[in-house]
């Protein structure tokens, strides 16, 4: 009942609001806007852009189909091949229909692509299983030592594994540990919350840790601002580092335990190792240490990221049935926002919104903090991946504004980072948003176990989030930014 209640209000509510104020904005003469260059296909991006935004904060329709949507509608109203109606040189500048349909294999797609063909190896071959045993062991039975283990480890994993998934596992093996720890000792919860917490804080460590860092990087390559695998790594690892110190701070203040120790089961690989095994170690270390040595050897990580691919279908070992196991939906989800990119630049919107609004006269830090805050509060409510892709494009040309050399705040703009710092920030604060169950499905993982209450998420969440914003600030901008390109 609660569920038919529910679509009832996406499809009879919501889903009609959008569509009127995207008609709306579709429909009203381009002197509406009060910018005086914009055109009618410019109009229709600013709809789309609206469109796409409203239908991934209410989840209308699943986030990666909006994606799809949004791209489809991209190639039959503004780009080159597109409605002849709609599509005339007269109304502006169009895209070229090839440029949109290559967002679906962007470069930062395929790099994702990879990360995934790795993840779903080491699961089908036991190397997470085998890894979290050798990693977890040293932390012995110290209740606050297996805390610690338990969030470097998800962490680790969640810089190379999709977060969901790393988070499921572990919840898998601490599962038995929760069942026979008193009812009454909070060090369950404390448990039970380092799971969402180092998923989200670990995947900020690289490029393919999770969604928004890829969007991050493939913008900022746009922008001539480009990011290595190991430049990310190299300044976000031990930003990560700071942030699980924090929290196993805070999850011991909160949910002490009651406990003397712990002992972990986690069961040995029953897979007999065979050639097939071996392969995948050797393929799994060599990828991570060529993205790691991408500036000793050239080889750029989206080009790296196909190597395991190549490999692993060469030698029969990823199969067919593991292609289906690539989440899809992830890879179309940042393809929309991509798409949305494309379409702001290649019909000359981003420079229009460059000339009309004054970013060049702008406080830089004011417009980082509120460009911030806004990426947090939405990442809290809706995907973090959308949110990032709805986000980075707009602040790219805010950034480009802002790097305009006879912008009045130019000098300011280049001594907090420039461009890299607030893109790389921006994709900080979609990942520390973790108030609520709904925030990100680690979250909601934590939250099945009936242990955690929203209350306990939240209480931590708003702490962490505090201070990975106010650290990821001067962390980016003063501590550790990126070379100026």
């Amino acid at each position: 009942m609660a569920e038919t209640k529910k679509l009832n209000l996406k499809y009879c509510v919501f889903l009609p609001i959008v569509l009127i104020i995207t008609i709306f904005l579709w429909a009203v003469p381009t002197s509406f806007y009060g910018i005086d260059a914009l055109t009618v296909v410019q109009q229709r991006v600013i709809a789309l852009f609206v469109f796409a935004a409203l239908m991934w904060i209410f989840e209308i329709i699943p986030n990666w189909t909006t994606s799809l949507l949004v791209i489809v509608i991209s190639l039959l109203t503004v780009s080159d091949k597109g409605i002849r109606f709609f599509c005339n040189p007269e109304y502006g500048q169009l895209v070229g229909f090839k440029s949109i349909m290559a967002s679906f294999a962007d470069p930062v797609v395929m790099l994702f692509m990879g990360g995934f063909v790795l993840a779903i190896m080491a699961e089908k071959y036991g190397l997470d299983v085998t890894l979290a045993r050798i990693l977890l062991k040293p932390f012995g039975t110290k209740p606050k030592m297996v805390l610690l283990g338990f969030l470097l480890v998800i962490a680790i994993f969640s810089m190379f594994m999709s977060n969901t998934a790393t988070a499921a596992m572990m919840l898998a093996f601490l599962a038995p540990v929760l069942a026979v720890l008193p009812s009454d000792d909070k060090g369950k919860i404390g448990l039970s919350l380092s799971i969402p917490i180092a998923a989200n804080l670990g995947g900020i460590g690289t490029p393919i840790g999770t969604p928004p860092n890829a969007t991050a990087v493939k913008f900022l390559s746009e922008a001539g601002c480009e990011v290595t695998f190991g430049e990310w790594a190299i300044r976000m690892i031990p930003y990560v580092v700071i942030m699980l110190a924090v929290a196993w701070v805070l999850l011991q203040v909160f949910f002490p335990f009651k406990a003397k120790e712990i002992k972990l089961e986690i069961p040995e690989n029953k897979r007999k190792s065979d050639w097939k095994t071996y392969v995948v170690w050797v393929t799994f270390i060599g990828t991570i240490l060529l993205w790691a040595t991408e500036k000793l050897t050239g080889i750029n990580s989206n080009i790296v990221a196909l190597i395991p691919l190549g490999v692993l279908t060469a030698l029969g070992i990823f199969t067919k049935d593991d292609i289906k196991e690539i989440n899809w939906s992830v890879l179309w989800l940042v393809a929309g926002g991509f798409a949305l990119g494309t379409c702001l630049q290649g019909t000359g919107l981003a420079k229009v919104l460059i000339n009309a609004i004054p970013f060049g006269s702008m406080s830089v830090v004011l417009v980082l903090i509120v460009a911030g805050v806004v990426c947090y509060f939405l990442s809290n409510f809706i995907s973090n991946s959308a949110t990032a892709a709805l986000l980075i494009p707009i602040l790219i040309v805010v950034a480009e504004g802002m790097a305009d050399p006879a912008a009045a705040n130019n000098s300011q703009f280049l001594a907090v980072g420039g461009t890299q710092a607030m893109i790389s920030f921006i994709a900080i604060c979609a990942s520390i948003a973790m108030l609520f169950p709904i925030s990100t499905p680690p979250n909601a993982i934590a939250a099945s176990t009936g242990l955690v209450e929203t209350k306990d998420m939240a209480k931590v969440g708003i702490i962490i989030g505090a201070i990975g914003f106010i650290l990821g600030y001067f962390w980016l901008t003063k501590l550790f930014p990126f070379s100026m390109a």
